[in-house]
């Protein structure tokens, strides 16, 4: 299974506030040889760390290509520059994010590192993740997603928002 992160807190020029920004990222990535196979509900969250930023709007998608790990990293780097994401420090706004969070249950210490380094710290991932595949399991701890969710650090505020 090949998960992909997709979050936005910021609006984009042309694209909308940060829920038109998510589901135009979802249809982005089919024109790059990616298909979504099911997208997760979204969810609304404060960022991580806490900050006076803008919430974000986080969801988890999940994706089938014949793009190795490395390859379909580039894509998703792509696809935020063509929505404007420009890297400039460490956990800032954005108008996207996507986040190589899983590729099947490879397990890579090397760029792009495998499973995705903090995605078992993150409840605005693993909530959404537990609604798409509740039977997920983390490839180095082995835990299960109610593991995951009732280890996460307090304090992290994320709701699923209703459509």
């Amino acid at each position: 299974m090949i998960l992909v992160g997709v979050g936005s807190n910021l609006s984009v020029p042309g694209v909308g506030g940060s829920r038109d920004v998510v589901a135009a990222a979802v249809r982005a990535l089919a024109g790059e040889g990616v298909t979504v196979v099911a997208v997760s509900p979204w969810y609304r969250s404060a960022p991580v760390p806490l900050s006076d930023q803008p919430w974000y709007v986080n969801g988890v998608v999940r994706v089938e290509t014949d793009l190795d790990a490395s390859a379909l990293l580039a894509v998703l780097h792509r696809v935020e520059a063509a929505f404007g994401r420009v890297r400039r420090q460490v956990n800032e706004a954005r108008g996207l994010d996507l986040d190589l969070l899983a590729y099947h249950d490879d397990i890579r210490a090397e760029a792009p590192v495998l499973p995705h380094p903090r995605l078992h710290q993150r409840a605005f991932v693993l909530l959404p993740l537990r609604d798409l595949a509740p039977g997920w399991r983390h490839p180095v701890t082995g835990m299960d997603l109610a593991s995951l969710v009732a280890d996460l650090p307090p304090g992290q505020v994320t709701e699923r928002i209703d459509d």
